[in-house]
């Protein structure tokens, strides 16, 4: 059963990054395992706490693109990274597209150098991009992330990072993903997919 920490404000209504379908009132558990030695370095199975398959993440040789799909093998998201961008900006876009049309949000550093993760995320239609919609505050070198709504302490997810002994002599990294109430799912894990191609690019 998904733990969280529920002294902290929380939404009481849905909020539908990518779609209303993936929003539920009751915290989800995800388990998000990577073949850690694959040839594209991308590609992810996302399981509920009965092991059933809800998404897969597909990588590519272009290493800064990842493709969210659902248990049937349809596209929901492209995430891409943009090039020669300092705070190491990527974009999440609907379906297979990379137009600009179709750009969901986009997430990027709050600063250059950071000792701990945090990351600003903006929706389309936040062009001035003066205050996020959501943050990401953590260390992933520590395993352990939150999301945040906007710059409130609103928690809308929790993630860490779970290695064992036989994660590491396999070649499977696990992550593990609370999701809060009436929160889109596929947006959190979308998250989690590009705080792994951020720190990817950062520690390895």
């Amino acid at each position: 059963m998904a733990q969280f920490t529920s002294y902290y404000p929380q939404p009481t209504s849905p909020v539908s990054i990518i779609s209303p379908q993936f929003c539920v009132p009751k915290p989800l558990d995800f388990s998000i395992k990577k073949q850690v030695m694959n040839i594209t370095g991308g590609n992810f199975d996302v399981h509920d706490i009965n092991d059933n398959l809800v998404f897969r993440v597909k990588g590519s040789l272009f290493p800064g693109r990842r493709v969210l799909l659902d248990d049937a093998g349809n596209p929901i998201v492209t995430l891409e990274r943009k090039i020669f961008t300092a705070h190491n900006r990527w974009e999440a876009f609907r379906g297979d597209s990379t137009d600009s049309d179709d750009l969901i949000f986009s997430a990027k550093r709050s600063s250059m150098v950071q000792r701990k993760t945090e990351l600003d995320v903006f929706m389309a239609n936040n062009i001035s991009e003066y205050v996020s919609d959501f943050k990401v505050k953590g260390s992933w070198l520590e395993q352990s992330c939150t999301v945040y709504a906007g710059e409130s302490n609103t928690i809308v997810a929790q993630m860490h990072k779970k290695l064992s002994v036989r994660s590491i002599l396999f070649g499977k990294d696990k992550f593990m993903v609370t999701v809060y109430p009436n929160i889109d799912y596929a947006f959190i894990v979308a998250l989690t997919v590009i705080l792994n191609g951020i720190n990817s690019v950062d520690f390895r």
